[in-house]
């Protein structure tokens, strides 16, 4: 009997220290940082593009940022830095900040500047796209990222593009053109002279008429968008002797 009581005292002594063992050798301060452009849902898109002539002087772009481990009670603050084949042209113009993670969460929604007025040369991009990359600079804070979150790519482009949405885009996002008709580029330019927005999306769900942070509108604001560029073209149109006309000779119409 003593001997039966002595083996169970040895088997729980030995469970209790691999236990132990285990909890020591978990470490609970491990976190990840993610970061990406896409949607803050966690979708990641391979880019995105900025396009240094839709500001005449800073604009922006959006990314995400999320940890992987534990919550805090402080802030943990991370920065990134830019490379890749155009970095050297391109950092003059980039701004970015001391991003933060409040205190109790996980992630948020942050944005990098670019400044066209800090552009060396006025063509830089108008012929051949740049490119460029952020990535975390390395702190005590965070290891680094899965791998499609270790950094993101920005497009760089210095001329009116056509928006990749124009034409077509996957439901519940409505191509652009469903609510402005055919694409040219003198079109564009009067939508952003007179909207103010640029490169912006439409969304059947969308809560809110506009959301500024992930620049999307819902279906009904694009009607009322719609009307906005009519009577803007209207007004023009009865202003001058010749009715706005695009690149291809094709009176503009909404």
């Amino acid at each position: 009997m003593k001997r039966t009581i002595l083996y169970l005292i040895a088997v729980l002594l030995a469970f209790s220290s691999c236990e132990k063992e285990e909890l020591d050798e978990f470490d609970t301060s491990y976190t990840a940082l993610n970061i990406w452009v896409g949607t803050q849902a966690g979708v990641v898109h391979d880019n995105a593009t900025y396009n240094y002539s839709y500001a005449y002087e800073e604009g922006s772009v959006t990314f995400f940022a999320q940890v992987s481990g534990m919550v805090t009670d402080y802030d943990r603050i991370f920065r990134l830095e830019v490379f890749g084949k155009d970095s050297a042209v391109v950092a003059p113009t980039v701004r970015t900040e001391d991003y933060v993670i409040p205190a109790g969460s996980v992630g948020g929604v942050y944005k990098v500047y670019f400044n066209t007025q800090k552009l060396e040369r006025n063509d830089l991009f108008a012929d051949v796209d740049g490119e460029v990359q952020f990535r975390v600079v390395p702190n005590d804070m965070f290891s680094i990222g899965t791998e499609k979150h270790l950094q993101f790519t920005v497009v760089l482009k210095n001329y009116l593009a056509k928006p990749d949405n124009w034409d077509t885009a996957n439901y519940p996002r409505v191509a652009l053109s469903k609510y402005f008709g055919t694409y040219s580029r003198v079109k564009y330019q009067f939508m952003i002279e007179h909207l103010g927005l640029i490169d912006f999306e439409i969304n059947y769900n969308a809560q809110t008429s506009y959301d500024e942070t992930t620049n999307v509108v819902s279906a009904a604001y694009a009607v009322y968008l719609q009307q906005c560029v009519q009577l803007a073209l209207n007004e023009y149109n009865n202003m001058h002797d010749t009715p706005l006309t695009d690149e291809f000779g094709v009176p503009v119409t909404f």
